[in-house]
């Protein structure tokens, strides 16, 4: 189970109490996440979600805050901050900053099919919609330049097949960093997979785990979104799922002629942000009880992305 800080009963009482949402009921960890300590918590007066943020420096929550509020203004279907009594949203417990959200609808889903990805291009079209024009700033710590330093520590670990096929993509991200960073921008969720929607059917009901957030390129996000949607078990791209994604996210906002350049590069550089934080992981927790999620399913994506069969669609 992936809860990193154990928390007990009382000093989840003391620290619920000030909500003013009534008696603690039941709680229990939540196994799915790999970075942060999430909890179910059930109040009589309804069902949270608590989560104490592992990774991070304490004063940039407040951006998570901020731009979770915008979103929700918007009425995207996302959590947020809840207040409590006087007025707090960020708190601490057990020596952690502490959110506590509402608990959204919907399940997750294993297998994508053409409608889900279409209702993930459409929320995430809202979702840069709704920050473009006023875009609340956040650097990312796992970018183009940290891509580069940890890549190019991490693939003297690598067997040769491996070594190169990230060299070469190495290559590509120093190559291509000013024309990527020049892309038009917004806030992105950033780690927009299939463990971060939740749906009732085919209807999209909730998107969470914001703590990869920032401001950047919003095809980055396309590209990170489609590459775990759309992609079948050998890492190849499905053509009907990915066009649907495409397709809805561009009716919202329709790409530009540098979008569609730079597409292959962004899918290959999504796969390697990912390839790579999955090797840390790896090695970060080996032998904890820690969900760890497999760093081959990267490295297989990036070496079916040396050519991509789906190009970008954009108004000529």
């Amino acid at each position: 189970m992936s809860v990193f800080t154990p928390l007990a009963r009382p000093e989840l009482e003391t620290f619920l109490a000030p909500y003013g949402l009534g008696r603690l009921l039941d709680f229990q960890g939540i196994a799915a996440g790999s970075e942060n300590t999430n909890f179910f918590i059930s109040l009589e007066q309804g069902e949270y979600v608590l989560t104490l943020v592992e990774r991070g420096p304490v004063q940039e929550m407040p951006f998570f805050i901020e731009l979770l509020d915008v979103l929700h203004d918007a009425d995207l279907p996302v959590p947020y901050a809840l207040r409590t009594t006087d007025g707090q949203a960020l708190r601490e417990l057990a020596g952690k900053p502490a959110l506590l959200q509402p608990r959204l609808a919907g399940k997750h889903i294993k297998q994508a099919n053409a409608q889900h990805c279409a209702q993930v291009g459409e929320l995430l079209g809202h979702l840069h919609l709704a920050t473009r024009e006023r875009i609340i700033e956040r650097k990312t710590d796992r970018g183009l330049d940290w891509m580069l330093e940890e890549g190019n520590k991490l693939k003297s670990h690598l067997e040769p097949a491996a070594h190169d096929l990230l060299e070469t993509a190495l290559a590509e991200i120093e190559r291509c960093k000013e024309k990527i960073l020049a892309l038009p921008r917004a806030n992105l969720h950033a780690d927009l997979f299939r463990d971060n929607a939740m749906f009732e059917g085919t209807h999209l009901t909730g998107l969470i785990d914001f703590y990869n957030a920032c401001s950047g390129p919003m095809l980055y996000d396309v590209a990170i979104s489609l590459n775990d949607w759309c992609s079948d078990d050998d890492g190849l791209l499905d053509g009907q799922r990915a066009r649907a994604l495409l397709g809805a996210y561009a009716a919202l906002r329709p790409f530009t002629a540098s979008e569609a350049e730079l597409w292959p590069t962004l899918l290959r550089v999504a796969c390697v942000r990912f390839w790579l934080s999955r090797l840390i992981a790896a090695e970060s927790f080996a032998g904890q009880d820690v969900l760890i999620h497999d760093p081959m399913e990267f490295q297989l994506r990036l070496a079916q992305r040396q050519q991509v069969s789906v190009p970008l669609p954009f108004a000529l």
